[in-house]
Order: C-alpha cells, then sequence, then structure tokens
C-alpha cells in the first residue's frame, strides 16, 4: 500500500504545483489587461479552503484536484454593476481576450524550460545510449554491440531517453535513418538504417526490440561481498561469498533479480527460502526479509547483503556508460530551451501520427500511469523529479491548446473566428460547443484510464 500512497502524494504535488502555474499566468495577464478576477482556484468541486485576498480576489483549493479555473468578471455570467463594466472580461478587446486565454499554456511552456533548467544546473544521472547486443535490423545497418549511438539523423542522442524518442519516430514513419555510433576506442561511423521493413504489428512501445538493438546492461553475477552486522542475512547463515543460486525456488541469473524476486515473495518477518553456492557446495537457508522505508511513503524488503566487486572491463563500460549531466547558469539555460523544444516537436509530431492513425492511442496516459510516473521519478532524485515536473507540464499546455470548446484551445478558438469575421460567434454555437468539448474530453479521459488499466494488468 505504502507504493500507492506515495504514487497518490507525488500526483498531488505534481497536479498541484502545475495546476497553479497554470492558472497563474491566466490570473496575471488578466489582472494586467485591467480585468477583475473574482476566484482563483486549484481543483475543482467543494472548497477544502478559501480565502478572501486584499484584491478582491477568492483564493480556493476545492476538493478534486483535476484541473483549476479562474473566474473573472463577466456579463455572461451574472449582471455587472456599471461602474465595473471596463473590468468585465467579455468587455475587453478580442486580442486582450485572446491574451488572457493563451497565458495559460504559455506559462506551462515557462514552468517547463524553468524545470529543465533547474535540471541540468542540479545535475541529472542518466545512461548512455551503449548497445549491449544486436540483430535483425540494426545488425544489418552494421551496429555492433559496444557502440554508443551519438546521433540519429544527425541530432544530438547523449542519452537513452534522447536515442529511443528519434528512433520512434522515424520507425512510425518507417523510413530510412542515419545513425551515427562512436566505438570503445572513440572512433565515429555512420550507418544508413532502413525502418520500411518494421511489420504491421510494430509497436512504439517495444521500438529497440523491433529494430533490434539491446541495451547495454550491468550483468552483476548474484554474488555475495559483504554481509551487514545484524541483518536478516547473517541471521539467516549467509555469507560473504554466497553465490544466490535461487530465492523462493526461482532461479536468480543475475544480482539485479535479488531484489525484484525478495519483493515479489518475501513477506517481513516471514522466512524466505534461499539456496546458495557456497564453495561448491548447495546449502538451504532461511532468511526473514526486513522492510526499510526508501522514500516518505514507500519501503522496500531487504536482506542486508552487498554484492562482490565488479571485473575492470565491467568497470570500464560502465563508466563509459554512465554520465551525469550538469551545466552552467548559461549553458543549462541554452540546453532547457532546446530540451522543450525538442520534447515540444517530439509530442506534436507523436500527436498528429495518433490522430491520423500512424501512431497507436495506446501512447495516451491517465491519472493512473501518471501518479506512478510521478513516484517513481520523485524515487529517482530531485533531477528526475524535475524534468517529470517539466515533461509533463509541457504535455498540459499542447493538451490545453487543443482545439476543444472547454480547454484553452477552444476559446481561442472562438476568438480567432471573432477576428475573421469581425463579430463573436453565436451563443447557440458556443453552447454546443461546450457539449461537444465535455463529451470529447471525457472520450479523451476514457481512453487513457482504460490505457492505464490495460498496463496494470497486462
Amino acid at each position: 500500500m505504502s507504493e500507492i500512497f506515495g504514487s497518490i502524494w507525488w500526483l498531488l504535488i505534481t497536479l498541484g504545483v502545475l495546476i497553479t502555474f497554470h492558472e497563474f499566468g491566466h490570473f496575471w495577464v488578466a489582472r494586467r489587461l485591467g480585468v477583475r478576477v473574482l476566484r482563483f482556484s486549484v481543483g475543482f468541486g467543494k472548497p477544502l479552503w478559501s480565502r478572501k485576498g486584499s484584491d478582491g480576489t477568492e483564493y480556493v483549493v476545492a476538493a478534486l484536484p483535476l484541473g483549476g479555473y479562474v473566474k473573472m468578471l463577466d456579463e455572461r455570467e451574472g449582471p455587472v454593476a456599471p461602474e465595473q463594466l471596463d473590468q468585465a472580461f467579455n468587455r475587453k478587446p478580442v486580442g486582450a481576450r485572446i491574451a488572457i486565454v493563451a497565458a495559460g499554456p504559455i506559462f506551462n511552456l515557462v514552468f517547463a524550460v524553468l524545470a529543465f533548467w533547474m535540471m541540468f544546473m542540479v545535475g541529472i544521472p542518466e545512461s548512455r545510449p551503449v548497445i549491449g547486443a544486436v540483430d535483425g535490423i540494426a545488425a544489418e545497418s552494421g551496429l555492433e554491440a559496444g557502440d554508443a549511438i551519438i546521433a540519429v539523423d544527425d541530432v544530438d542522442t547523449r542519452t537513452w531517453s534522447h536515442a529511443i524518442l528519434e528512433l520512434v519516430t522515424h520507425a512510425i514513419d518507417r523510413n530510412e535513418v542515419s545513425v551515427t555510433v562512436e566505438d570503445s576506442s572513440g572512433i565515429t561511423s555512420q550507418h544508413a538504417m532502413n525502418l520500411s521493413g518494421l511489420g504491421e504489428d510494430f509497436s512504439e512501445e517495444k521500438t529497440l526490440e523491433a529494430i533490434g538493438i539491446e541495451p547495454w546492461r550491468l550483468e552483476i553475477p548474484p554474488v555475495v561481498g559483504e554481509v551487514s552486522e545484524g541483518s536478516p542475512a547473517e541471521i539467516g547463515g549467509m555469507a560473504s561469498g554466497d553465490r544466490i543460486v535461487s530465492i523462493a525456488g526461482e532461479e536468480v541469473e543475475s544480482w539485479s533479480w535479488i531484489g525484484y524476486l525478495v519483493q515479489t515473495h518475501g513477506e517481513e518477518g516471514k522466512p524466505l527460502q534461499l539456496t546458495v553456492d557456497r564453495n561448491g557446495a548447495l546449502v538451504d537457508l532461511e532468511v526473514s526479509p526486513r522492510k526499510d522505508k526508501t522514500g516518505w511513503f514507500s519501503s522496500r524488503l531487504l536482506l542486508g547483503v552487498s554484492n562482490a566487486e565488479i571485473s575492470d572491463e565491467q568497470r570500464a563500460t560502465l563508466e563509459r556508460a554512465a554520465i551525469v549531466l550538469r551545466l552552467g547558469p548559461i549553458e543549462g539555460f541554452a540546453a532547457a530551451v532546446k530540451e522543450t523544444w525538442r520534447l515540444t516537436g517530439s509530442t506534436l509530431g507523436l500527436l498528429g501520427r495518433m490522430i491520423t492513425g500512424k501512431a497507436s492511442v495506446k501512447n495516451l496516459s491517465g491519472p493512473i500511469s501518471i501518479a506512478q510516473f510521478a513516484n517513481t521519478s520523485a524515487s529517482a532524485g530531485l533531477s528526475h523529479f524535475l524534468f517529470f515536473l517539466g515533461a509533463i507540464s509541457l504535455s498540459l499546455g499542447i493538451l490545453n491548446l487543443l482545439p476543444i470548446p472547454v480547454l484553452d484551445g477552444g476559446h481561442l478558438l472562438y476568438y480567432l473566428i471573432e477576428l475573421i469575421k469581425g463579430s463573436p460567434v453565436s451563443e447557440q454555437a458556443q453552447i454546443a460547443g461546450q457539449y461537444f468539448g465535455l463529451i470529447a474530453l471525457a472520450g479523451l479521459m476514457s481512453l487513457a484510464f482504460v490505457n492505464d488499466i490495460l498496463r496494470l494488468v497486462g
């Protein structure tokens, strides 16, 4: 349950920060353009907290944290005193109304840049895109195990997340792409990769597998290096040099499997069956795992052992693959703008491909997936959480610009029509648009929620 509580907590933090920043954009620009703001609400529904400011605005935190709104003085929503008509939203020129509505998504964009800027200055641990094994299209293109992908079609790919994002785009389009790699000696080479042969059953989530690329992973043998004093492992009879053969009857292939099998089969204080290889003899042990907090709301079952030293060759490859991106304020800001631009292009491209049917709608994520990502990124450290906040802020900004009447993009569409035809869109058309927008938004949210459920059970 701790993981569930952690996910909920970090989801609330994420939505609270991003919604507040988005609505503050509307609020700030509206005030600057002389519009009176009646209410600034983070969330919908019953107010959990409210306060009347000296500026006359009611500040509210509501029960349902899946959005927010800024309520402005408007004749369409109630009578307005004659002396306040110049402060009414509907009385402002169409250009001012466009600026107020567009301010929310623009502030989302600004927040993304700021989050990425902080991320680069803090430093983000990443994995260089070093290839572990190749087959299929990748092998035919001349890529080899040990190569590091440094560019895809001249776009810098210093990390796996960058490389995958670029490869996914080209894989969806089934076109030929140039891949630049660097071998372990530092020699670079370019390879033409033809992705037209990807099958109809191609899934964006398994792009690397479809291309024939397996990322390099440090495979640490399941050999115990050190046993902590007073730990469950010491109490259970484990010793340095033991090779863990099985846990609860399941074979242990590498050190990374140990944590997974302990969490899957173990219970705090209850004996867990282990078999170890000790100097060539198999020894059966019973070890009772102990819970240890790993975050505010999360914990893990631990045995109290560490792995043996890795080989010099493994260490050399690890040092080559593991990087920490840390930049100064000026370079970091430039990198943040570039990252925002790159993610914006990729997000819009993926959205366009989903609309045209080139990409699967399974890429849509709902609140469950976002909550899980929020908890995972927060547990991974500040830099990872900052990247997550920036990416989600950018996605929210783009989503809000969709021409759906209940969203900012729908209102902007009405005002653009007004600019062109010289008069506002009729009230009947706006009401019909609102109904359409609610149905469309409900459909999108339902689809995203179904995707979340399928990911959980799949």
